[in-house]
């Protein structure tokens, strides 16, 4: 079950709506070993495309090493989906390198709500997990 601040989930489908058309995308940092989401990290969609995000990797490299002087490892792992149901394809499938992350998903193609799901890819396995949004 991923557990979530709602102001965390504010920042990411605020980030979702303004990067639309294209997808965003972005991480949740949280400290090592504790599964708790705290630092929002949004990130540029180097694609810059509406079916496919791509993280710069300048921009991951620098945020991976930040984290690690931090002490913290990526917890949730979004990206927005603008035309499609929040489910990971297979492109989002084949890209996930971390199995200890939340891959969360919303979903931006109706203009008047979202869809915010979350899941675990392990080894190309996707499982859908429920979400508790907390204040």
């Amino acid at each position: 079950m991923l557990r979530i601040r709602r102001d965390l989930v504010d920042e990411i489908v605020a980030h979702a709506r303004r990067d639309h058309p294209d997808e965003a995308c972005g991480m949740i940092a949280g400290p090592e070993g504790s599964d708790r989401p705290e630092r929002y990290l949004p990130m540029i969609n180097a694609a810059r495309s509406p079916t496919f995000y791509q993280l710069d990797s300048m921009e991951q490299i620098k945020l991976h090493r930040e984290m690690e002087a931090n002490g913290e490892v990526p917890v949730v792992v979004y990206h927005s989906h603008t035309a499609t149901e929040a489910y990971p394809s297979r492109t989002d499938v084949s890209i996930a390198g971390e199995p200890e992350a939340h891959y969360v998903l919303v979903s931006t193609r109706d203009p008047d709500t979202h869809e915010f799901r979350s899941y675990r890819i392990v080894d190309e396995v996707v499982t859908e997990e429920p979400v508790e949004i907390i204040d």
